[in-house]
């Protein structure tokens, strides 16, 4: 058990210490005496984010070639750390209890996954209460953890980096929004850096201790509240809105338990709920009628609601009033639900620092690739064969236009990206691979896809061999739309003649010359050396051909170079 925490100290803010990415890690002050991982090419780190409502704690491997990371481990833990003394404002002997023994748990945790580096944040509750530095200096001297307290703005630095490693901004700007328990972040970014970073004293937890007295919450208390919270939000939104250019429509991103257990909320409602919240977009008129209904609603009522657990139950009314009344200040009509956050931009921070990244910019670009890349590892496919495939696919995508497909363009990443992983079902097993390729796509993780998109990706996958798309299929009729249906059609016909192309270990074809005319396509096979044998691939090639025809009524005409 710690020891009582008393008294005030005058230090500054303790800073995670870094190790020179050059250099071996040891088992030093400066990794916390933790043991070092056995697989040189990963490198194991653990983030801890010491929040106001709950603890959180990730375990991801970062690749240093490919320079990505993937979660290993995720715990969470509700410790409220931010119940503190009402005349004192100093966090109670019990709360500190809790977030003791919840980091003691945490690092024995990473311990096991033989981390090189725990890096930390102490957020609002830490900062602001009077023995905050207290509670850190008996981490410090009991667990030997030094935890970083961070600023409000450098929070927020860490939101966008964690939110940017996880969904794609493209050219359009966005404004992310993370309500924690006691304080809430509004960041204005776009791929290339933050335009402004802002944190408002205004929080979930916050707001419940010292506004809400009555549950549920009296039409006037609750108009109360939104006054406050706009009254208090003002000069962040004002801030943002400075920093918006002329004829920008920024893209509202929220990241938080509130904002994620709300849309849950509202997903539940659909037909066909998404299987992941990440990338989910939830309209403000759907916002609108989840808020009323929770208002409306006992703490015992919100507890029965799937989706919020006990705490959360108690905080989400004023977590949610400050989500709606930000939407309403923003003039925005959506938001997209971002499932990474803070912990996840210690992650990418501490890449940064150590040169496993370039910049920001680099690490954003290239999102979907990594993620494609890494599952390709994962899953162990021959990386080869799969670029291969996926170079044929696009030269046919390219040269096809009107002929073979009708798409814009939308379709040739989804292409690549399933002609890259579908063999990753052999993994599973070589019988019916491309059936296991789809689920194994459809539940894996591939970050800056849609939802939508993804399910895309898993069933052009799924049809790249064998029967044609079937109404009973569950991979069929998961897709959203018809157009995504018709992408996916004629996307998998492309993989179907590039994996055909593709029936051998070592490469025997050195080009491929496509020449696409109304109802007929032309494939001629350029040898990789002279008179080399590719009967094979000739035979496979017009085995494709009934498939073809039945499919975009194209008749395929196939010869090989002479």
């Amino acid at each position: 058990m710690a020891p009582a925490v008393s008294g005030r100290v005058d230090s500054p803010p303790f800073l995670t210490l870094m190790l020179d990415a050059e250099a071996p890690a040891k088992p030093t002050e400066q990794n916390n005496g933790l043991p070092q991982p056995a697989n040189p090419d990963l490198r194991r780190i653990a983030a801890i984010d010491i929040g106001t409502n709950s603890f959180h704690l990730l375990v991801a491997a970062i690749d240093p070639k490919l320079r990505t990371f993937r979660i290993i481990q995720a715990e969470k833990v509700t410790t409220r750390l931010g119940e503190r003394d009402p005349e004192t404002g100093e966090l109670t002997a019990a709360a500190m209890q809790r977030g003791y023994e919840t980091l003691r748990q945490f690092k024995d945790l990473s311990a096991s996954h033989q981390v090189e580096q725990i890096v930390t944040a102490a957020t609002s509750a830490v900062r602001e209460a009077p023995n905050g530095r207290d509670f850190l200096q008996t981490i410090l001297d009991d667990l030997e953890m030094e935890v970083d307290l961070v600023s409000g703005p450098e929070e927020a630095r860490l939101i966008y980096l964690g939110v940017l490693s996880g969904m794609p901004f493209g050219d359009r700007p966005h404004l992310l929004l993370d309500i924690g328990g006691g304080s809430t972040e509004l960041i204005l970014a776009d791929g290339r850096d933050a335009r402004a970073l802002t944190s408002t004293r205004v929080g979930a937890v916050r707001l419940q201790r010292d506004f809400v007295k009555d549950d549920p919450m009296p039409p006037k208390r609750r108009s109360f509240l939104q006054a406050f919270i706009q009254g208090s939000l003002e000069p962040a939104v004002d801030k943002v809105r400075r920093r918006i250019k002329p004829g920008e429509t920024p893209v509202l991103v929220a990241t938080s338990g509130t904002a994620m257990a709300i849309g849950s909320l509202a997903a539940s409602e659909e037909e066909r709920p998404p299987r992941k919240l990440h990338g989910y977009r939830l309209p403000r008129q759907r916002l609108d009628r989840v808020v009323d209904r929770l208002i409306t609603m006992t703490p015992a009522q919100r507890r029965n609601l799937a989706p919020i657990n006990d705490r959360r139950a108690e905080i989400i009314v004023p977590g949610a009033l400050i989500l709606q009344t930000t939407m309403q200040m923003l003039g925005v009509d959506e938001l997209v639900l971002s499932e990474r956050a803070l912990r996840e931009g210690l992650i990418v921070d501490w890449m940064l620092r150590h040169g496993l990244l370039e910049d920001r910019f680099s690490f954003q670009s290239s999102i979907r690739q990594r993620t494609v890349i890494h599952q390709v590892q994962r899953f162990a496919v021959n990386q080869s064969r799969a670029e291969r495939v996926a170079s044929h696919a696009l030269q046919l995508f390219d040269a096809t236009h009107g002929v073979m497909h009708d798409d814009s363009g939308e379709g040739r990443e989804l292409l690549w990206a399933a002609a890259m992983l579908h063999t990753c079902g052999q993994h599973i097993n070589i019988s019916a691979y491309h059936k296991h390729s789809w689920y194994l796509i459809r539940h894996g993780e591939l970050l800056g896809y849609s939802e939508a998109e993804h399910l895309m990706v898993a069933a052009i996958a799924r049809y790249h061999r064998r029967s044609l798309p079937k109404k009973r299929h569950e991979s069929w009729q998961l897709l959203a739309n018809r157009e995504n249906r018709r992408c996916v059609h004629q996307m998998a016909i492309l993989l179907r003649l590039a994996a055909a192309l593709d029936r051998r270990p070592e490469p025997v074809i050195s080009a491929l010359r496509i020449q696409a005319v109304r109802g007929v396509l032309h494939l001629e096979i350029v040898r990789e050396r002279v008179n080399q044998n590719v009967s094979l691939e000739q035979w496979s090639l017009q085995s494709c051909a009934e498939v073809v025809r039945e499919a975009v009524g194209v008749d395929l005409r196939v010869r090989v170079q002479d």
